[in-house]
C-alpha cells in the first residue's frame, strides 16, 4: 500500500533540482519538491505530504499531526511505509 505521509522540511539540499531533506517520524530522506508550484518557495519548517519520494502538497502543522495520528492507527501499513521510506534514496 502506498500512503501519502506527512513530513517536515529540514533543509533545502539542491535548489536547482528542487530537492529537500524531510523528516518523517525521526527518519530523514531527500525528496523532490518540484510538484509544489506556488507563489512562494518551500522553506525549512514547512509541512508537506509525501508520496513515492515527492512532496505532493503543502499542509499546515495541525493537519500534519492529525494525519500522522490516523496513519499510526493503521498499524502495519504505516510501519511498512516508514520502512520503505528508510530504504529509499534520491540523489
Amino acid at each position: 500500500m502506498c500512503l501519502a505521509i506527512p513530513g517536515q522540511i529540514a533543509e533545502i539540499v539542491d535548489e536547482t533540482n528542487r530537492l529537500a531533506q524531510v523528516e518523517v517520524a525521526g527518519v530523514r530522506r531527500t525528496i523532490n519538491v518540484a510538484l509544489l508550484e506556488s507563489d512562494r518557495s518551500i522553506v525549512r519548517g514547512d509541512w508537506v505530504l509525501i508520496h513515492v519520494g515527492f512532496a505532493i502538497s503543502r499542509i499546515d502543522e495541525e493537519e500534519a499531526h492529525a494525519t500522522r495520528l490516523l496513519l499510526e492507527e493503521m498499524g502495519a501499513e504505516y510501519e511498512q511505509e516508514l520502512e520503505e521510506l528508510k530504504a529509499s534514496v534520491i540523489e
